[in-house]
């Protein structure tokens, strides 16, 4: 049985009767709920105050926070104004509410820039709300992050320097910026202090925020990555900007990456388990992008789990298994982005250039 708490006071009716709700919705759905945290505590409902946010300090990485803050008015962007809450709360998920004259506004949003809404009008129907809210949390709850890295100093002559495929890799991220489709990375450090920034580099390997990464196949059983928190259009030392991924080992549950001796690496994108799927299940994929964006005549398939997690890279990859074409899928994820495979980088820029929409739609 997977254990929950509230943390934090409500400070209004409305959020007294939302905590209320949500708690009778999973403890319904077999949750056991606690008045104050437990050891093993799966699930943390966290009120912040909307001028001083205070995050709910974990003990564990399968602890999911979910952030709720309440706003009186709606922001004129109501991302640009709620983002930073789910940061300094240090959050997965983050429900920003906005009341209006007639009706509520719940706004989800997730570290990797999801964003989704949800309103509620006086009057109608509680249970089918809450249901929802429980349906759209309770896989991300439930979901296994695989964001610990094993770094192994044996990537020696050959490889340590980079090479063809490397290059390539460099190229593709200046075709990434070339295209707009590089978000400057999210400034964490204006918004954590240097204390909060050493916990979530502890639990979670956060050294920053960046979106979007690619990848591109070395050997049957390896392939090369673009690096957390990096600029990608200036990809140049392996083990810092490229990373050279060699498996994942599930005892540890850590993604396994060789890097030159003596070196300082970055972190691997919690997108690595994904790619590492893929690869392994098709050969003929070459080279994988990801990116917040969107292409015309993209089915959107709802994906309820947070990046980084086995449930999101199973769900992916089978995706691509059922897609027409394994090799050159494009797999649009609701609220997120896309997944493109390849048989190398130059197909799949080839295929996307001139097709890209900035924006991904929202619903």
């Amino acid at each position: 049985m997977k254990n929950f708490t509230v943390a934090g006071k409500a400070e209004s009716p409305f959020l007294s009767w939302l905590t209320e709700g949500m708690i009778n919705e999973f403890e319904a759905a077999g949750y056991r709920y606690h008045n104050e945290p437990v050891d093993a505590i799966n699930l943390v409902f966290n009120l912040i105050d909307p001028e001083s946010p205070r995050h709910y300090r974990r003990n564990s990485q399968s602890t999911f926070v979910v952030s709720i803050v309440e706003n009186d008015e709606e922001p004129e962007n109501v991302f640009k104004a709620a983002y930073p809450y789910l940061v300094r709360s240090l959050a997965n998920h983050l429900i920003f509410i906005s009341h209006h004259a007639e009706d509520t506004t719940l706004y989800f949003l997730t570290p990797e820039q999801g964003f989704y809404s949800k309103s509620y009008n006086r009057g109608e129907d509680t249970g089918l709300f809450f249901q929802h809210i429980f349906e759209r949390l309770e896989p991300l709850a439930s979901s296994q992050l695989v964001i610990d890295n094993d770094f192994y100093e044996d990537l020696f002559d050959g490889l340590a320097e980079g090479n063809e495929v490397t290059e390539k890799m460099a190229l593709g991220g200046k075709k990434l910026d070339d295209m707009n489709l590089l978000p400057a990375p999210f400034p964490i450090e204006d918004y954590l202090s240097s204390r909060d920034l050493r916990h979530l580099k502890k639990l979670y390997g956060i050294g920053g925020l960046s979106y979007g990464n690619l990848s591109s196949r070395e050997t049957n059983d390896h392939f090369w990555m673009s690096a957390s928190g990096i600029d990608k259009s200036n990809m140049k030392t392996v083990g810092r900007d490229m990373l050279y991924i060699t498996g994942y080992d599930s005892e540890k549950n850590a993604m396994k990456i060789s890097i030159p001796p003596k070196t300082t690496p970055k972190r691997a994108s919690v997108d690595a388990i994904e790619h590492w799927m893929i690869y392994k299940e098709h050969p003929d994929v070459g080279a994988i992008v990801h990116i917040h964006a969107w292409m015309n005549g993209v089915e959107p398939t709802p994906v309820n789990y947070p990046c980084g997690t086995i449930q999101l890279a199973e769900t992916v990859a089978e995706l691509v298994r059922e897609s027409t074409e394994p090799s050159r899928a494009v797999i649009g994820l609701k609220n997120h982005g896309l997944t493109i495979t390849g048989t190398d980088l130059d197909d799949i820029f080839h295929r996307i250039e001139g097709r890209i929409i900035p924006q991904v739609p929202m619903s």
